[in-house]
């Protein structure tokens, strides 16, 4: 299991610095787990954090809407001998159609902000988990700091796959689960400082030399953020990037 979380590890790195930190918020608040607890990945995206999740011994399924994005990911479980993880073509849109049972844990990073009804798609994850099941939702922070203009819109009025809104603040991811019944138990942010900096550098040198390139010339600046960024996010009071919810369903209602 270590060494394959060890090399799980490099789809992690594959993209920007803000990916490792989702995963770190997540690992967190993951237990390693012999129950064969069931988890859901909703818009998993690279499936890089389904497949971290199924390391730990969850039961893990990851839905995207991308064909090919499956196949790699089913292909990349298959190398690494995850017979407890699994990939599907949905749409989170119509998460409430999803008929594979109930949940331990849904998992939402960077998705909700992409959908228009964002409130449907709390009532579907709240639907498919067991009582007591936990969501782990990220999504950008209301008053982040553009990392480049693009951060800043103009944003889609159609599900395009660019981001509907700009993000969410406290109170509006607290209005969200009172709508649906998810009692709030954590709110924190991840993404910080430095973090936010490197991946600029990461998407500037994208557009300049190619993704390959720019990945290989930053790639030794990852460290200052996972030793540094905490620290300094706090001194500096800069705003994090992400802003991420731990809620439960009730187990009485």
């Amino acid at each position: 299991m270590f060494l394959n979380s060890l090399f799980l590890n490099k789809y992690l790195f594959a993209g920007d610095t803000l990916v490792f930190d989702r995963w770190k918020w997540i690992a967190g608040r993951l237990p390693k787990t012999n129950e064969n607890w069931k988890l859901l990945d909703v818009g998993c995206g690279s499936g890089a954090i389904t497949l971290k999740a199924s390391n730990l011994g969850y039961d893990s399924i990851g839905l995207t809407w991308d064909k090919k994005a499956v196949q790699k990911c089913s292909q990349r479980a298959k190398k690494f001998a995850l017979k407890n993880c699994k990939f599907e073509v949905f749409d989170a849109r119509n998460l409430k159609d999803y008929t594979n049972g109930e949940f331990d844990v849904i998992l939402n990073t960077e998705n909700v902000e992409h959908l228009i009804d964002d409130l449907s798609l709390f009532h579907a994850m709240f639907s498919k988990l067991k009582k007591g099941g936990t969501l782990l939702l990220t999504t950008p922070n209301y008053y982040y700091k553009s990392i480049t203009d693009s951060d800043n819109g103009p944003f889609s009025k159609i599900e395009d796959g660019w981001h509907i809104r700009r993000g969410y603040s406290k109170e509006m991811i607290k209005e969200l689960c009172m709508q649906v019944g998810f009692k709030v138990e954590e709110i924190s942010y991840c993404s910080g400082f430095l973090s936010q900096k490197v991946t600029f550098i990461i998407r500037i040198l994208s557009d300049i030399i190619g993704r390959k390139m720019a990945w290989l010339i930053t790639f030794p600046l990852r460290i200052f953020p996972i030793l540094f960024d905490k620290i300094l996010s706090k001194i500096t009071n800069y705003a994090n990037y992400s802003i991420c919810l731990v809620a439960y369903k009730p187990r009485f209602e």
